[in-house]
């Protein structure tokens, strides 16, 4: 059986090496160059990836270029910045071939030397937490590292092109119903700097996003009847700013 797995991709050519070697077999590599300057593309293809250009910048732009490219019928995501590791996708997209499970995200497990922000973990604790609390969706981390149909994940009509698009998956797939479920994986240091969670910053870009798309989408209040739109990444938003002394 082959799964296709999306990369999306913006200056990784010190990681691509080590992700695309550690690719399981049956596990096709589809890597989205989103504007790199450094030949990410170049080595991508080096490597036998399937390459795909978005031009249009964002991390969901990204995503979505490669789950429209994709043509096997599950789909895996995860970074390419070599924090986590492909050999573990199996654990992921293993419930899904299954019929276990509808969406399975990969739970960060960060071991040592791993670059996560105290800024960075505290917006995704919160975020998870308060929608895991307010609609009974057991997860605890919003990671990047997951695994569903392509086909019912296009169906999900997800519309972000900015940081937004994993949570609004998630938030798509528990209003449709979707079985969801979480599988721990390794969180490993990363090569170069993130684009995100490397700055106080980039998180609240990360963030501000995820309340827009709370908005737009208005699922967590369809699904619990008391969250209020916005709420839950307003809340992170709230807490990173506190964290630097702005409130």
């Amino acid at each position: 059986m082959k799964i296709d797995v999306v990369l999306p991709c913006l200056d990784e050519e010190a990681a691509l090496p080590w992700v695309l070697e550690r690719m399981p077999d049956g596990f096709r590599p589809i890597v989205v160059d989103n504007g790199s300057t450094d030949g990410s593309a170049e080595i991508a293809v080096r490597l036998g990836a399937l390459v795909v250009t978005e031009p249009r910048r964002g991390f969901g732009a990204a995503c979505h270029a490669g789950l429209t490219a994709a043509t096997a019928d599950f789909v895996c995501f995860m970074d390419c910045d070599a924090s986590l590791d492909p050999r573990q996708l199996p654990r992921i997209a293993g419930p899904v071939v299954a019929g276990e499970a509808d969406l399975v995200l990969g739970r960060r497990v960060p071991g040592a030397g791993a670059a996560w922000p105290t800024h960075a973990r505290l917006g995704n604790a919160v975020l998870a937490g308060r929608l895991r609390r307010r609609t009974g969706v057991p997860l605890h981390d919003l990671g990047p590292m997951r695994a569903a149909r392509r086909d019912r994940l296009i169906a999900l009509g997800m519309t972000d092109r900015r940081f937004g698009y994993p949570l609004e998956m998630v938030l798509r797939a528990c209003a449709a119903g979707w079985r969801l479920r979480e599988v721990e994986v390794d969180y490993l240091p990363r090569a170069g700097r993130s684009k995100v969670t490397g700055t106080v910053s980039g998180t609240l870009r990360a963030a501000a996003d995820m309340r827009r798309v709370m908005a737009e989408v208005g699922a967590a209040s369809r699904l619990s009847g008391t969250v209020t739109p916005g709420d839950l990444a307003g809340a992170a938003i709230v807490e990173l700013r506190r964290g630097r002394g702005e409130a």
